[in-house]
């Protein structure tokens, strides 16, 4: 079939759309967004390149398409759970999901996540900023957000997008699992000034005052300070 034909038979078009989609899909889970090139999406979808162009326009739009699919799965999941009434409980859950989300999509996230070399946001990045900002609502809405709802949405955005490329930099066996809870927290401290109380404060607090203040002491060879170091990091961030 030709890609006149495909052009005008809306079945066949939709067929080759959702195939496309899916073999994009399947490159970025494993190779990343760089695996999607038009030669290796065409061939994995059994299309002719040109039918990429004429559905898509660009790989822009066919990158939209993706993350549009991507985030409808998303959505749906996030649908089946009932908003939390404490809005910001309920931001923490959207949070841990979202962090969560990327880890496990790595490819997707960093398409869903925008980015700005290929200018403005696209539809689906900009509807799962409208879920962001909704939630801060409600925080506002309550009386507990402490700073405006514009400095707050770019404030949770840029930690929690932060958070999970920090972790997708790492390997998987390296990443520190409590990075996430202590930049969340940190995030709802500084737009609601309501900070959560350590119950391990003690030790870990001790380890990390003790842990600092190492470039001070002599009386330690450099591998006894680099031992001591890792212990006081662990125990430092035990608490998280």
């Amino acid at each position: 079939m030709t890609g006149a034909d495909i052009s005008t038979d809306g079945k066949v078009a939709e067929n080759a759309r959702s195939r496309i989609v899916a073999a994009a899909v399947m490159l970025i889970a494993a190779g990343g967004r760089s695996a999607v090139t038009t030669r290796a999406v065409a061939a994995a979808a059994g299309v002719q390149a040109p039918t990429i162009y004429r559905l898509f326009g660009d790989k822009r739009g066919l990158l939209d398409a993706v993350a549009e699919n991507g985030l409808a799965e998303y959505v749906a999941k996030k649908s089946l759970r009932q908003p939390h009434p404490d809005p910001v409980q309920d931001l923490r859950i959207g949070w841990d999901m979202h962090v969560t989300f990327g880890l496990e999509h790595p490819g997707l996230f960093t398409i869903m996540s925008g980015d700005p070399e290929l200018g403005p946001a696209s539809p689906p990045v900009s509807a799962g900023l409208n879920v962001l900002r909704q939630r801060i609502r409600n925080i506002a809405l309550a009386g507990r957000l402490r700073i405006s709802e514009t400095r707050a949405l770019a404030l949770v955005q840029a930690m929690c997008v932060g958070t999970v490329l920090t972790l997708l930099g790492e390997p998987a066996d390296r990443r520190d699992s409590g990075l996430s809870e202590v930049a969340r927290e940190a995030t709802m401290a500084a737009i609601t000034g309501e900070a959560r109380v350590s119950a391990q404060a003690g030790p870990s607090g001790a380890a990390a005052a003790l842990r600092a203040s190492l470039d001070h002491v002599s009386v330690l060879s450099s591998g006894e300070k680099l031992l001591l170091e890792e212990l006081l990091n662990r125990i430092a961030d035990s608490a998280s």
